[in-house]
């Protein structure tokens, strides 16, 4: 089984309603996102030319286009957060989500806009995204 990935940095600012700790204040992260896919093909031996699956660089439009690019220097807040302080300024970076914008949501999140993007023999198999150098959610595919 082959697999690739391709790894994604960008900074972006959220805070967690209803959280109790520091993170519920607005702050940000230099986030790391680790993104992987497998072939939907059996393949043994060897790839026929060109010899990969897919061209990295096409994998990098894939995500950096739809996710990096939308989400990095971006403000993201949920519906509930906004609520909760109405005196927000709705700026042009503010990504307002129905959901937490958690690690763990922030993943799901991509999921959503990476697999209807895949071509037919690609699959996205797991991501891995660092919100600190020690601290990390992942997703694995079912």
């Amino acid at each position: 089984m082959l697999r690739l990935t391709k790894i994604f940095h960008f900074e972006m600012a959220h805070a967690i309603h209803g959280y109790q700790g520091p993170c519920k204040n607005i702050h940000g992260h230099s986030y790391e996102l680790h993104v992987c896919f497998q072939s939907n093909k059996s393949v043994s031996g060897s790839i026929p030319p060109p010899g990969f699956l897919m061209d990295f660089k096409d994998l990098k439009k894939m995500v950096k286009g739809p996710v990096v690019d939308k989400l990095d220097h971006s403000l993201v807040l949920s519906e509930a957060y906004l609520a909760a302080h109405p005196g927000i300024q709705y700026d042009e970076n503010l990504q307002v989500w129905q959901m937490e914008p958690s690690a763990e949501n922030i993943l799901y999140h991509i999921q959503k806009i990476i697999e209807p993007l895949l071509p037919e023999d690609l699959k996205l198999v797991h991501m891995k995204i660092y919100e600190t150098k020690d601290s990390f959610a992942e997703w694995f595919a079912d």
